[in-house]
């Protein structure tokens, strides 16, 4: 694969371009990785952050992401705007499917402003296309929100878990330092029937309170992290039949490339990881990630 097709995707959008400058950095993405053996999906990224805006660019980056094995992906919405990108983007690209949401750090803006009620049903609405398969990315996030702003986000992690419900969607999660949180929310009001934890940010203790709810946990470039045994320890006890792949991108490149712009292209460093970490065959690996990615958001087709 040529490697100057990957910055090209998000240069063609601007990404990079210092603020009020009216020039267009050319963002150091990193090589590509070598192809995987059985195409996996991205299930967890974001095309309408910096560089993703364009149709243009959107194409691009997926072929360069089809080009090493990553054959599809989900566009996550975290607000409005988003969402509403997440849903044009669907409709543009057979190779994406969509999740729309307020993520819980905007929940409390949104109710701040006294349109939380209105922007919840507006998620509802763009959850009806048919390409949309997740609402996601809600859940709570204690890192970057205090006060009353927990009290919005635990509202509306639970009206998405209702809409998730009655719409028969998968259910997307963010859990940042907020694991036995989320767990008893999703306990009372009773988790849909597919559950992903995007970002596995949990140990073995979450682990295997997935394994036994039958749980998805989806694993990032984080997992490489040298920082992160927590994750590896995880890794080591989760039901391979509930092991997903993502990016999160643009954030979260696994190492060596940490700190460089991330990609959909990027998840074989991640898929690598996993196979060297569990001692799993990479093409068996790659097989069971595919198959488990279709149970959670159904066919691309």
């Amino acid at each position: 694969m040529c490697n100057s097709l990957i910055p090209a995707a998000y240069r063609a959008a601007g990404t990079g371009s210092p603020e009020g400058s009216g020039q267009t950095k050319t963002p150091d993405f990193p090589p590509a990785p070598e192809p995987l053996p059985v195409p996996v999906m991205d299930n967890h990224t974001h095309f309408d952050f910096p560089g993703g805006e364009s149709p243009v660019a959107v194409a691009a980056a997926l072929d360069a992401a089809q080009a090493v094995g990553v054959q599809g992906a989900v566009q996550v919405g975290t607000d409005l705007e988003s969402s509403r990108f997440t849903v044009r983007s669907v409709d543009l690209d057979s190779r994406l499917l969509g999740a729309v949401a307020l993520h819980p750090n905007d929940a409390p803006e949104y109710a701040r402003r006294g349109e939380l009620e209105d922007a919840l049903a507006e998620i509802e609405q763009l959850a009806a296309h048919p390409r949309i398969r997740a609402i996601g990315e809600t859940g709570l996030d204690f890192f970057r929100t205090e006060g009353e702003g927990l009290a919005h986000q635990r509202y509306s992690f639970r009206r998405h878990i209702d809409i998730a419900k009655r719409l028969d969607l998968t259910l997307q999660i963010h859990d940042r330092d907020a694991h036995s949180d989320v767990v008893q929310v999703l306990r009372e009001e009773g988790a849909p029937e597919r559950v992903v934890f995007h970002c596995f940010s949990g140990d073995e203790e979450l682990a295997r309170t997935c394994n036994e709810a039958g749980w998805n946990m989806s694993f990032a470039g984080t997992l490489t992290f040298k920082n992160a045994a927590n994750l590896r320890a995880a890794l080591a006890v989760a039901d391979p039949e509930l092991v997903l792949v993502e990016t999160d991108a643009p954030f979260l490149t696994p190492h060596p490339h940490r700190g460089r712009p991330n990609a959909s292209y990027m998840v074989p460093y991640t898929v690598r990881a996993m196979a060297d970490l569990t001692g799993t065959d990479l093409a068996e690996l790659c097989t069971r990630i595919s198959a488990n990615t279709v149970r959670a958001y159904g066919s691309w087709t």
